[in-house]
């Protein structure tokens, strides 16, 4: 081999050296934490917290829980041979008045003729895998703008409390005059009036249009903290603002109830396709839809090859699973796939979040949808993360009788969405972001302040975000287009902020919401109790006395706990403080962060008996790692 042939492969192995090396972002250091502000004024949300409870703990098999099977208890047809709409219907409810339970299919086929609803909290509705559980439906009359599972609550708010002074970016404090109104764990909506000032602000007079004069929830939270003895009074959220709240907006607060909570779909295979011209004769029909709901989870769903005659080869008739007006969800390990509906009026989309917070869709494959994963219609968007998602095959058909479309992109469609993350998907068609200008009733501005990380496929990110936005470790396949030209670019300086071209394979740490999450967790407080004393034995005599019991009793009625550092156990009534510590040794039947009357009844053996000690694990074990002295 002569010199310049060595020269030349030495030149490569360092090339090839070089764009091997792990690199991390410089606005994401080692130190990094979660107020940092960098150069220019850039900054990166922390977005540990979507997904079911904050992320903080796992989906939960809801063992123990009643089992409704539709089949041997309600004569479910699992052959695909007649309508079992009735049949599912009736375990849902029969769920419902048990205060909940698990709705089981067994492996079959099972055809439904209309759609199921499930308004009850702690309702699962579960298969026995995809593939093996596969259910479709028929029914596409009167069925714009609704689902064919549909999960909702009944949502209500309070009267306004307004914010005394204006709310920071990334605060988790606000100020009000009065907060009596309010307890420690209880979930608001805060938000404000579009104003013409909050409008023009953003250069959106003229098209943002829709919503003008309206108050809009911006974010929802759960109270974790109440200070009256300072003026004005003082309310802290379990999660930081997305969003300055600004006086002239007039700001306020809002309590909220009737989410639907714990509830959940998983394993099993569904579809809804019908005949071409019946799925475009219908706007919006959606298989799975979870409205005003909290702390519920899908996961582990497929679309398939719908058996219905007419549909062809289709799996949808439009979309697949959409998330509205809900928080804390969790997207899991699903894949939709074949609508027949990818026109125009809001079809096609196969994963969809419209009006929510801290949702979390990780490990999902959308493919031949017309915006495969989306955020749409509406203020109201924030913290949600796509994480390891695939995308392919996005098409906007411009007609039901025009065979062929053009190439569409995933997006943030309206409105501003805000602090959302697009982490470690494969895009091989790519995703919008931008001035939508008066597209979709004057979309506008559809998102800032939100990053996309660690971005590969052979597609195109297109993005034009308000204010800042963040493109950090780029695959070399995709493309990325921020160039300050043309209508989506109005209005929305700066540039949006690159790094990392071409070399995102080798960014550390690979996931940003992984990464936040594990530093987040890892600083939560865990209660200071040693293995050998019972959380609910607080002056740690070995006894359960009456004014302990009675607080075990409080975490009882209060439907759930969670952690508080400053509390005398380490906990408080509601979810509001979060799972990041142990358990509550009384939480020991099923670690669900609640109390259930066995566990209670538990406890109260410990305060009839006046002892107890932890077991020895060589003559007996209990559920709770403790014995009655007596035993």
């Amino acid at each position: 081999m002569n010199f310049s042939a060595k020269c030349f492969l030495l030149f490569l192995l360092i090339i090839h050296c070089v764009s091997a090396q792990a690199w991390r972002s410089t606005l994401y250091p080692e130190n990094w934490t979660p107020d940092a502000t960098y150069t220019s004024g850039r900054f990166l949300h922390d977005v540990s917290y979507a997904g079911y409870h904050r992320g903080e703990l796992p989906i939960p098999t809801r063992a123990g829980a009643p089992v409704f099977d539709v089949v041997k208890d309600f004569a479910a047809d699992a052959t695909g041979g007649s309508d079992t709409t009735a049949a599912i219907q009736a375990a849902i409810d029969a769920a419902a008045v048990a205060g909940g339970g698990i709705v089981y299919l067994p492996a079959g086929l099972y055809r439904c003729d209309g759609k199921l609803d499930v308004t009850a909290s702690n309702t699962l509705i579960r298969g026995a895998g995809r593939g093996a559980t596969k259910i479709y439906f028929t029914k596409f009359d009167a069925m714009a703008y609704k689902a064919h599972i549909q999960f909702r609550g009944p949502l209500q708010q309070g009267a306004d409390v307004l914010l005394a002074e204006a709310g920071e970016n990334r605060a988790f404090t606000v100020k009000v005059d009065d907060a009596s109104s309010f307890g420690v764990g209880d979930r608001v909506a805060l938000g404000w009036f579009i104003t013409d000032a909050f409008v023009e602000e953003h250069k959106m007079t003229g098209t943002w249009v829709t919503f003008n004069g309206k108050w809009k929830p911006f974010i929802r939270r759960a109270i974790t903290a109440i200070d009256t003895t300072v003026t004005p009074h003082s309310i802290t959220f379990d999660i930081p603002l997305r969003y300055p709240a600004k006086l002239r907006d007039t700001p306020s607060i809002r309590l909220e109830t009737g989410y639907i909570r714990e509830c959940g779909i998983e394993h099993l295979s569904i579809a809804n396709a019908v005949a071409y011209d019946d799925a475009w004769s219908q706007n919006q029909v959606a298989a799975i839809d979870f409205t005003n709901a909290m702390d519920c989870w899908v996961q582990a769903i497929d679309s398939f090859d719908s058996p219905y005659g007419p549909a062809s080869y289709f799996h949808l008739q439009s979309k697949g699973i959409v998330i509205e007006g809900s928080n804390r969800i969790t997207v899991a390990d699903c894949s939709m796939d074949y609508a027949q509906n990818r026109g125009g009026s809001g079809n096609g989309y196969l994963f969809e979040i419209t009006r929510c917070n801290e949702v979390l869709i990780r490990d999902c494959s959308g493919k031949n949808g017309r915006h495969n994963f989306i955020q749409n219609w509406d203020f109201g968007t924030s913290g949600c993360v796509f994480l390891r998602c695939y995308s392919r095959g996005s098409t906007n058909m411009l007609s039901k009788d025009i065979p062929f479309g053009l190439p569409a992109y995933c997006e943030y469609h309206h409105s501003i969405a805000t602090a959302c993350l697009v982490d470690s998907c494969e895009l091989d068609d790519g995703w919008y972001g931008g001035n939508r200008n008066d597209w979709s009733s004057g979309a506008g501005h559809s998102v800032t302040q939100s990053v996309y990380w660690n971005t590969s496929g052979k597609g195109e990110i297109r993005s034009w975000q308000y204010g800042m936005g963040y493109i950090i470790g780029t695959g070399p396949q995709l493309s990325v287009n921020v160039l300050m030209i043309g209508d989506s670019a109005r209005g929305t300086e700066p540039v949006d902020y690159r790094e990392g071209t071409d070399i995102g394979g080798n960014l550390e740490p690979a996931s940003l919401y992984e990464s936040q999450l594990a530093r987040r967790l890892a600083l939560l407080s865990t209660p200071n109790t040693p293995a050998d004393i019972h959380s609910a034995d607080l002056n740690r005599d070995h006894s359960i006395d009456l004014a302990e019991l009675l607080r075990l009793i409080q975490l009882f009625n209060g439907q759930g706990l969670s952690c508080d550092s400053q509390s005398e156990d380490g906990y408080q009534v509601g979810d509001g403080g979060g799972h990041g510590c142990s358990p509550h040794d009384s939480d020991a039947l099923q670690t669900d962060w609640r109390i259930s009357m066995s566990e209670l009844l538990r406890a109260i053996q410990f305060y009839n008996d006046g002892c107890y000690a932890p077991c020895d694990t060589k003559t007996s074990t209990t559920e709770d790692g403790f014995c009655l002295c007596t035993l």
